[in-house]
């Protein structure tokens, strides 16, 4: 409820992409939203609807990015980033992502969202189960595991997992060591 209250008020009670005051509500800016105020935008449910992809993206009404990506707050220029991202075959989409100056650690927020969307896929095991942050998987085979010096048994669990931008490969720690694993030599636990 503080949360709503911070971005109704920043907002002066309007949508922080296209300005409506209709159908309001917060929406935490993924992939690691705090659900604080400052990392939450203030959006109408068309314009939620397009950022969540629910409804077909209608071009015309974001249109309203190239306003919105001047915002002073740093989660509405993420979303707008974003958004002009998913658009950006559209001359215009194209020309405000040319235009538009993030801070570096804001730029960075922004581009862990799109490549969170870009995955290909889910990321799936040996059995094609689909894996998970924070699963546990064990190894079908030995391992060689290179720049360490030890060979990952066949049968060694792997305990909560992290995925990577390819869809084919996980992070986890054997041997107390962190690497990245390839997918199909895993299976869900």
């Amino acid at each position: 409820m503080v949360t709503e209250q911070a971005v109704k008020q920043r907002s002066n009670s309007s949508c922080e992409f296209c300005a409506s005051t209709d159908g309001l509500s917060v929406h935490p800016v993924p992939p690691t939203s705090d659900l604080s105020a400052q990392q939450s935008i203030y959006l109408c449910s068309n314009c939620l609807g397009q950022v969540e992809g629910t409804v077909e993206l209608d071009i015309n009404h974001l249109r309203c990015l190239t306003d919105a990506m001047w915002n002073q707050e740093p989660a509405v220029q993420v979303m707008a980033y974003r958004m002009l991202h998913k658009v950006s075959s559209e001359s215009w989409a194209q020309d405000a992502l040319d235009m538009i100056y993030l801070e570096d650690d804001v730029k960075t927020w922004a581009e862990q969202g799109i490549a969170a969307a870009e995955r290909e896929g889910p990321t799936r095991d040996s059995n094609g189960a689909e894996l998970h942050d924070g699963d546990n998987v064990t190894l079908v085979k030995d391992l060689k595991v290179k720049g360490a010096n030890f060979t990952a048994k066949q049968g060694t669990m792997v305990r909560g997992i992290s995925l990577t931008d390819n869809p084919e490969h996980i992070e986890g720690k054997v041997n107390g060591t962190r690497i990245v694993l390839v997918s199909a030599y895993l299976k869900k636990a």
